[in-house]
Protein backbone atom coordinates (compact mmCIF):
# COMPACT_ATOMS: atom_id res chain seq x y z
CA UNK A 1 0.00 0.00 0.00
CA UNK A 2 1.71 3.26 -1.06
CA UNK A 3 -1.27 5.20 -0.85
CA UNK A 4 -1.12 7.34 2.52
CA UNK A 5 -4.15 5.68 4.82
CA UNK A 6 -6.28 8.20 5.63
CA UNK A 7 -6.75 8.94 9.18
CA UNK A 8 -10.30 9.29 9.79
CA UNK A 9 -13.14 6.74 8.24
CA UNK A 10 -14.90 8.12 5.32
CA UNK A 11 -18.43 6.99 5.60
CA UNK A 12 -20.43 5.49 2.56
CA UNK A 13 -22.76 8.34 2.47
CA UNK A 14 -23.61 11.42 4.69
CA UNK A 15 -26.26 13.76 4.20
CA UNK A 16 -24.99 17.57 3.18
CA UNK A 17 -26.63 20.28 5.58
CA UNK A 18 -25.46 24.04 6.64
CA UNK A 19 -27.44 26.55 9.07
CA UNK A 20 -30.56 26.66 6.71
CA UNK A 21 -31.82 23.22 7.86
CA UNK A 22 -31.06 24.20 11.46
CA UNK A 23 -33.46 26.98 11.21
CA UNK A 24 -35.48 25.82 8.86
CA UNK A 25 -36.56 22.87 11.24
CA UNK A 26 -36.64 25.67 14.40
CA UNK A 27 -39.13 27.76 12.62
CA UNK A 28 -41.21 24.64 12.11
CA UNK A 29 -40.95 23.91 16.02
CA UNK A 30 -41.64 27.18 16.76
CA UNK A 31 -44.85 27.37 14.59
CA UNK A 32 -46.41 24.42 16.54
CA UNK A 33 -47.07 22.58 13.12
CA UNK A 34 -45.59 19.66 14.10
CA UNK A 35 -47.10 17.26 12.00
CA UNK A 36 -48.62 18.22 8.38
CA UNK A 37 -48.79 21.93 8.40
CA UNK A 38 -48.32 24.53 5.94
CA UNK A 39 -44.63 23.50 5.44
CA UNK A 40 -45.45 20.65 3.81
CA UNK A 41 -47.75 22.16 1.37
CA UNK A 42 -45.05 24.42 0.37
CA UNK A 43 -42.72 21.79 -0.19
CA UNK A 44 -45.14 20.28 -2.03
CA UNK A 45 -45.55 23.12 -4.63
CA UNK A 46 -41.74 23.37 -4.69
CA UNK A 47 -41.04 20.33 -5.48
CA UNK A 48 -43.42 20.02 -8.23
CA UNK A 49 -41.92 22.94 -10.03
CA UNK A 50 -38.48 21.19 -9.69
CA UNK A 51 -40.17 18.00 -11.81
CA UNK A 52 -42.20 19.93 -13.71
CA UNK A 53 -45.43 17.88 -12.35
CA UNK A 54 -48.96 19.49 -11.78
CA UNK A 55 -49.60 17.72 -8.62
CA UNK A 56 -47.18 16.40 -5.82
CA UNK A 57 -48.20 14.53 -1.94
CA UNK A 58 -45.41 14.59 0.23
CA UNK A 59 -45.22 11.31 2.19
CA UNK A 60 -43.15 9.67 4.91
CA UNK A 61 -41.22 7.35 2.51
CA UNK A 62 -40.92 6.66 -0.75
CA UNK A 63 -42.62 3.46 0.36
CA UNK A 64 -45.44 4.94 1.29
CA UNK A 65 -45.65 6.61 -1.67
CA UNK A 66 -44.91 3.15 -3.96
CA UNK A 67 -47.67 1.71 -1.76
CA UNK A 68 -50.18 4.70 -2.13
CA UNK A 69 -49.67 4.95 -5.93
CA UNK A 70 -50.35 1.08 -6.07
CA UNK A 71 -53.53 1.08 -3.97
CA UNK A 72 -54.96 4.42 -6.28
CA UNK A 73 -54.85 2.36 -8.82
CA UNK A 74 -57.50 -0.31 -7.30
CA UNK A 75 -54.66 -2.94 -7.23
CA UNK A 76 -55.33 -5.79 -4.80
CA UNK A 77 -55.30 -9.86 -4.70
CA UNK A 78 -54.95 -11.57 -8.10
CA UNK A 79 -53.28 -8.81 -10.06
CA UNK A 80 -49.67 -8.91 -10.80
CA UNK A 81 -47.51 -5.90 -11.13
CA UNK A 82 -44.20 -6.80 -13.54
CA UNK A 83 -40.80 -4.85 -11.72
CA UNK A 84 -37.03 -5.64 -11.52
CA UNK A 85 -35.44 -7.66 -9.11
CA UNK A 86 -32.28 -5.68 -8.82
CA UNK A 87 -33.89 -3.09 -6.52
CA UNK A 88 -34.09 -2.35 -3.14
CA UNK A 89 -36.57 -4.91 -1.22
CA UNK A 90 -39.86 -1.80 -0.40
CA UNK A 91 -40.13 -1.67 -4.17
CA UNK A 92 -41.22 -5.26 -4.33
CA UNK A 93 -42.71 -5.40 -0.79
CA UNK A 94 -45.31 -2.78 -1.43
CA UNK A 95 -46.62 -4.98 -4.11
CA UNK A 96 -47.05 -8.05 -1.88
CA UNK A 97 -48.63 -5.25 0.71
CA UNK A 98 -51.83 -4.88 -2.08
CA UNK A 99 -51.80 -9.12 -2.47
CA UNK A 100 -51.01 -8.90 -5.80
CA UNK A 101 -48.69 -10.76 -6.95
CA UNK A 102 -44.95 -9.76 -7.97
CA UNK A 103 -43.61 -10.89 -11.18
CA UNK A 104 -39.98 -10.14 -11.94
CA UNK A 105 -38.22 -9.08 -15.24
CA UNK A 106 -34.32 -9.18 -16.04
CA UNK A 107 -32.41 -6.25 -16.20
CA UNK A 108 -29.59 -5.04 -18.71
CA UNK A 109 -26.85 -5.62 -16.65
CA UNK A 110 -24.25 -2.85 -18.20
CA UNK A 111 -26.54 0.02 -17.03
CA UNK A 112 -28.78 -1.89 -13.88
CA UNK A 113 -31.72 -0.80 -15.16
CA UNK A 114 -35.43 -2.92 -16.30
CA UNK A 115 -34.90 -4.66 -19.56
CA UNK A 116 -38.16 -3.51 -21.55
CA UNK A 117 -37.95 -6.90 -24.07
CA UNK A 118 -37.85 -8.56 -20.62
CA UNK A 119 -40.66 -6.65 -19.60
CA UNK A 120 -42.96 -7.99 -22.37
CA UNK A 121 -42.16 -11.74 -22.22
CA UNK A 122 -43.54 -11.46 -18.51
CA UNK A 123 -47.57 -9.66 -19.51
CA UNK A 124 -50.19 -11.90 -18.60
CA UNK A 125 -54.10 -11.68 -18.83
CA UNK A 126 -53.05 -10.75 -14.79
CA UNK A 127 -50.51 -7.91 -15.46
CA UNK A 128 -52.00 -4.61 -14.11
CA UNK A 129 -48.94 -2.28 -13.95
CA UNK A 130 -45.27 -1.87 -14.28
CA UNK A 131 -42.72 -0.23 -11.51
CA UNK A 132 -39.54 0.33 -13.47
CA UNK A 133 -36.47 1.52 -11.14
CA UNK A 134 -34.24 4.42 -12.38
CA UNK A 135 -31.38 2.72 -10.99
CA UNK A 136 -28.19 4.86 -9.22
CA UNK A 137 -30.34 8.23 -10.80
CA UNK A 138 -30.17 7.02 -14.33
CA UNK A 139 -33.69 6.62 -16.26
CA UNK A 140 -35.10 3.50 -17.55
CA UNK A 141 -35.57 3.54 -21.87
CA UNK A 142 -39.56 4.66 -20.89
CA UNK A 143 -40.20 5.28 -24.48
CA UNK A 144 -40.29 1.89 -24.56
CA UNK A 145 -42.25 0.99 -21.03
CA UNK A 146 -44.47 3.79 -21.86
CA UNK A 147 -45.18 1.93 -25.55
CA UNK A 148 -45.52 -1.72 -23.54
CA UNK A 149 -47.85 -0.25 -21.10
CA UNK A 150 -50.02 2.04 -23.66
CA UNK A 151 -50.10 -1.16 -25.73
CA UNK A 152 -51.22 -3.57 -23.03
CA UNK A 153 -53.33 -1.33 -21.43
CA UNK A 154 -51.43 -1.40 -17.87
CA UNK A 155 -50.24 1.69 -15.93
CA UNK A 156 -46.48 2.33 -15.10
CA UNK A 157 -45.40 4.25 -11.41
CA UNK A 158 -41.59 4.69 -11.77
CA UNK A 159 -39.62 4.20 -8.92
CA UNK A 160 -37.58 7.64 -8.55
CA UNK A 161 -36.25 7.04 -5.47
CA UNK A 162 -32.52 7.14 -6.83
CA UNK A 163 -33.43 10.09 -9.38
CA UNK A 164 -34.26 13.58 -7.91
CA UNK A 165 -32.40 15.64 -10.52
CA UNK A 166 -32.45 13.38 -13.49
CA UNK A 167 -33.80 13.70 -17.00
CA UNK A 168 -35.30 11.66 -19.61
CA UNK A 169 -35.22 13.22 -23.12
CA UNK A 170 -34.88 16.79 -21.56
CA UNK A 171 -37.97 16.02 -19.29
CA UNK A 172 -36.90 16.01 -15.59
CA UNK A 173 -37.92 12.28 -14.12
CA UNK A 174 -41.56 13.18 -12.07
CA UNK A 175 -43.43 15.27 -14.86
CA UNK A 176 -45.81 13.89 -17.01
CA UNK A 177 -48.76 11.40 -16.79
CA UNK A 178 -46.60 8.57 -15.03
CA UNK A 179 -47.09 8.44 -11.06
CA UNK A 180 -43.77 8.65 -9.69
CA UNK A 181 -42.56 8.16 -6.30
CA UNK A 182 -39.38 9.73 -4.43
CA UNK A 183 -37.08 8.45 -1.49
CA UNK A 184 -35.77 11.59 0.76
CA UNK A 185 -33.69 9.07 3.09
CA UNK A 186 -30.86 10.80 4.64
CA UNK A 187 -28.61 9.98 1.58
CA UNK A 188 -30.38 10.79 -1.17
CA UNK A 189 -29.71 13.81 -3.36
CA UNK A 190 -32.10 15.62 -1.04
CA UNK A 191 -33.18 14.46 1.81
CA UNK A 192 -36.02 15.53 4.70
CA UNK A 193 -34.40 12.41 7.09
CA UNK A 194 -37.30 10.20 6.18
CA UNK A 195 -39.77 11.15 3.68
CA UNK A 196 -40.57 10.84 0.21
CA UNK A 197 -42.75 12.41 -2.83
CA UNK A 198 -45.26 10.77 -4.82
CA UNK A 199 -46.04 13.18 -8.26
CA UNK A 200 -48.16 13.10 -11.17
CA UNK A 201 -50.17 15.23 -13.65
CA UNK A 202 -54.15 13.42 -13.08
CA UNK A 203 -55.48 15.34 -9.91
CA UNK A 204 -58.17 12.89 -9.25
CA UNK A 205 -55.06 10.27 -8.34
CA UNK A 206 -53.77 12.36 -6.27
CA UNK A 207 -56.37 13.65 -4.52
CA UNK A 208 -57.42 9.98 -3.86
CA UNK A 209 -53.75 9.00 -2.56
CA UNK A 210 -53.86 11.53 -0.37
CA UNK A 211 -56.85 10.70 1.32
CA UNK A 212 -55.70 7.50 1.77
CA UNK A 213 -52.00 9.18 3.31
CA UNK A 214 -53.87 10.15 6.22
CA UNK A 215 -56.30 7.17 7.67
CA UNK A 216 -58.54 7.70 4.37
CA UNK A 217 -60.15 10.49 5.79
CA UNK A 218 -61.50 13.59 3.89
CA UNK A 219 -59.03 15.79 2.25
CA UNK A 220 -59.57 18.60 4.73
CA UNK A 221 -59.01 16.95 7.72
CA UNK A 222 -55.34 17.71 8.08
CA UNK A 223 -56.21 20.94 9.68
CA UNK A 224 -59.17 20.01 11.69
CA UNK A 225 -57.52 21.45 15.04
CA UNK A 226 -56.65 25.13 13.62
CA UNK A 227 -58.92 28.21 12.92
CA UNK A 228 -61.44 27.78 10.31
CA UNK A 229 -61.04 23.74 10.35
CA UNK A 230 -63.88 21.84 10.84
CA UNK A 231 -64.21 18.64 13.68
CA UNK A 232 -65.91 16.82 11.01
CA UNK A 233 -64.75 14.50 9.19
CA UNK A 234 -65.13 11.54 6.88
CA UNK A 235 -63.34 8.01 6.23
CA UNK A 236 -63.61 6.99 2.62
CA UNK A 237 -61.28 4.98 2.85
CA UNK A 238 -59.39 2.38 4.66
CA UNK A 239 -56.47 4.21 4.66
CA UNK A 240 -52.38 4.63 5.85
CA UNK A 241 -50.54 7.14 8.37
CA UNK A 242 -48.11 8.04 5.63
CA UNK A 243 -48.58 12.02 5.79
CA UNK A 244 -45.34 13.80 5.77
CA UNK A 245 -44.74 16.46 8.91
CA UNK A 246 -43.43 20.59 8.79
CA UNK A 247 -40.21 19.58 10.39
CA UNK A 248 -39.42 17.22 7.52
CA UNK A 249 -41.04 19.40 4.94
CA UNK A 250 -38.35 22.17 6.80
CA UNK A 251 -35.30 20.45 6.06
CA UNK A 252 -36.86 19.50 2.58
CA UNK A 253 -37.23 23.20 1.63
CA UNK A 254 -33.89 24.11 2.16
CA UNK A 255 -32.60 21.39 0.73
CA UNK A 256 -34.23 22.89 -2.71
CA UNK A 257 -32.75 26.00 -2.25
CA UNK A 258 -29.77 24.47 -2.69
CA UNK A 259 -30.21 20.96 -4.92
CA UNK A 260 -28.67 22.57 -7.89
CA UNK A 261 -25.66 23.02 -6.17
CA UNK A 262 -25.36 19.66 -4.44
CA UNK A 263 -26.11 18.16 -8.00
CA UNK A 264 -23.43 20.02 -9.64
CA UNK A 265 -20.94 18.88 -7.04
CA UNK A 266 -22.38 14.96 -7.71
CA UNK A 267 -21.47 15.30 -11.40
CA UNK A 268 -18.08 16.54 -10.62
CA UNK A 269 -17.79 13.73 -8.08
CA UNK A 270 -18.84 11.48 -10.96
CA UNK A 271 -16.26 13.02 -13.15
CA UNK A 272 -13.43 12.97 -11.48
CA UNK A 273 -14.03 9.26 -11.01
CA UNK A 274 -14.72 7.97 -14.78
CA UNK A 275 -11.82 9.69 -15.82
CA UNK A 276 -9.67 7.83 -13.34
CA UNK A 277 -11.12 4.31 -13.51
CA UNK A 278 -11.24 5.11 -17.69
CA UNK A 279 -7.75 2.83 -18.57
CA UNK A 280 -8.34 0.73 -15.55
CA UNK A 281 -8.29 -2.66 -15.63
CA UNK A 282 -10.53 -5.15 -13.96
CA UNK A 283 -13.03 -1.92 -12.94
CA UNK A 284 -15.97 -1.08 -15.03
CA UNK A 285 -18.25 1.78 -14.09
CA UNK A 286 -22.00 1.15 -15.06
CA UNK A 287 -22.86 2.45 -18.58
CA UNK A 288 -24.01 6.16 -19.10
CA UNK A 289 -26.98 6.40 -21.59
CA UNK A 290 -27.08 9.53 -23.89
CA UNK A 291 -30.68 10.05 -23.06
CA UNK A 292 -30.80 12.27 -20.27
CA UNK A 293 -29.12 13.78 -17.07
CA UNK A 294 -27.66 11.33 -14.61
CA UNK A 295 -28.67 11.99 -11.08
CA UNK A 296 -25.60 10.42 -9.73
CA UNK A 297 -27.42 8.76 -6.36
CA UNK A 298 -25.02 5.93 -6.57
CA UNK A 299 -21.64 5.56 -8.15
CA UNK A 300 -21.36 1.95 -9.01
CA UNK A 301 -18.62 -0.10 -10.23
CA UNK A 302 -18.30 -4.02 -11.31
CA UNK A 303 -15.05 -5.74 -9.66
CA UNK A 304 -14.27 -7.62 -12.66
CA UNK A 305 -12.81 -11.16 -11.04
CA UNK A 306 -11.58 -12.96 -14.40
CA UNK A 307 -9.05 -9.88 -14.67
CA UNK A 308 -7.91 -9.13 -10.96
CA UNK A 309 -6.80 -12.34 -8.31
CA UNK A 310 -9.50 -11.00 -6.05
CA UNK A 311 -13.46 -10.72 -5.73
CA UNK A 312 -15.90 -8.34 -5.36
CA UNK A 313 -16.19 -9.34 -1.48
CA UNK A 314 -12.50 -8.93 -0.78
CA UNK A 315 -12.36 -5.60 -2.65
CA UNK A 316 -14.77 -4.16 -0.30
CA UNK A 317 -12.98 -5.70 2.73
CA UNK A 318 -9.33 -3.83 1.30
CA UNK A 319 -11.41 -0.94 1.04
CA UNK A 320 -12.72 -0.65 3.69
CA UNK A 321 -10.23 -1.98 6.44
CA UNK A 322 -6.96 -0.92 4.50
CA UNK A 323 -8.21 2.04 3.16
CA UNK A 324 -10.50 3.64 5.91
CA UNK A 325 -13.38 3.75 2.94
CA UNK A 326 -16.89 3.05 4.10
CA UNK A 327 -18.73 1.35 0.69
CA UNK A 328 -22.07 -0.54 -0.13
CA UNK A 329 -23.42 -2.88 -2.29
CA UNK A 330 -26.77 -2.00 -4.35
CA UNK A 331 -27.95 -4.21 -4.44
CA UNK A 332 -28.64 -8.07 -3.01
CA UNK A 333 -31.41 -9.19 -6.09
CA UNK A 334 -34.91 -9.59 -4.50
CA UNK A 335 -35.62 -13.19 -5.58
CA UNK A 336 -32.42 -14.15 -3.37
CA UNK A 337 -34.12 -12.85 -0.17
CA UNK A 338 -35.51 -15.51 1.89
CA UNK A 339 -39.10 -14.30 2.34
CA UNK A 340 -39.43 -14.49 -1.50
CA UNK A 341 -37.41 -17.51 -2.16
CA UNK A 342 -40.07 -19.16 0.84
CA UNK A 343 -43.46 -17.35 -0.54
CA UNK A 344 -42.40 -17.16 -3.93
CA UNK A 345 -40.39 -20.06 -4.93
CA UNK A 346 -37.50 -18.24 -6.80
CA UNK A 347 -33.73 -19.57 -6.64
CA UNK A 348 -30.77 -18.11 -8.16
CA UNK A 349 -30.27 -18.51 -11.65
CA UNK A 350 -33.64 -16.91 -12.89
CA UNK A 351 -32.41 -13.85 -13.52
CA UNK A 352 -29.02 -14.14 -14.76
CA UNK A 353 -28.62 -10.53 -15.44
CA UNK A 354 -29.44 -9.02 -12.15
CA UNK A 355 -27.33 -11.75 -10.53
CA UNK A 356 -23.96 -11.17 -12.44
CA UNK A 357 -24.42 -7.61 -11.88
CA UNK A 358 -24.46 -8.14 -8.14
CA UNK A 359 -21.80 -10.84 -7.98
CA UNK A 360 -19.69 -7.71 -8.86
CA UNK A 361 -21.15 -4.50 -8.27
CA UNK A 362 -19.69 -2.13 -5.60
CA UNK A 363 -20.97 1.28 -4.72
CA UNK A 364 -18.22 3.73 -3.69
CA UNK A 365 -18.83 7.25 -2.19
CA UNK A 366 -20.20 10.02 -3.64
CA UNK A 367 -22.16 12.57 -1.84
CA UNK A 368 -21.70 16.41 -1.86
CA UNK A 369 -20.66 16.44 1.96
CA UNK A 370 -17.30 14.84 0.15
CA UNK A 371 -14.18 17.44 -0.12
CA UNK A 372 -12.29 17.31 -3.52
CA UNK A 373 -9.38 15.19 -1.76
CA UNK A 374 -11.80 12.77 0.00
CA UNK A 375 -13.25 11.65 -4.00
CA UNK A 376 -9.43 11.71 -5.27
CA UNK A 377 -8.28 9.63 -2.55
CA UNK A 378 -11.42 7.59 -2.93
CA UNK A 379 -10.15 6.98 -6.70
CA UNK A 380 -6.43 6.96 -6.07
CA UNK A 381 -7.34 3.79 -3.30
CA UNK A 382 -9.68 1.88 -6.45
CA UNK A 383 -6.95 2.29 -8.30
CA UNK A 384 -4.40 0.77 -6.30
CA UNK A 385 -6.28 -2.23 -5.09
CA UNK A 386 -6.78 -2.85 -8.86
CA UNK A 387 -3.38 -2.49 -10.29
CA UNK A 388 -2.05 -4.53 -6.85
CA UNK A 389 -4.34 -7.00 -7.93
CA UNK A 390 -4.53 -7.62 -11.81
CA UNK A 391 -3.78 -10.60 -12.49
Amino acid sequence: MSLKKRENFLPYGLPCHDEAEINGVIDAIKSNWWSRGPKVSEFEEKFAALVGAKYALAVNSCTAALHLALLSHGIGPGDEIITTPYTFCSTVNTIVHTGATPVFADIDESTGLINPDEIEKKITPKTKGIIPVHYAGQSCDMDRINDIAKRHNLFVVEDAAHAVCATYKGTPIGGGHNAVAFSFYATKNLSTGEGGMLTSDDEEFINKARVMSLHGMSRNAWNRYSKGGSWRYDVEYAGHKYNMTDIAAALGLAQLNKIDGMQSLREEYAYIYGKAFEDLEGIEPLEISDKGRHAWHLYAIRIKSDKLDIDRDEFARIMTEDYNIGISVHFIPVHLHPFYVNNYNTTRGQYPKAENLFDEELSIPLYPAMTKDDVEYVAEAVREIALQHAK
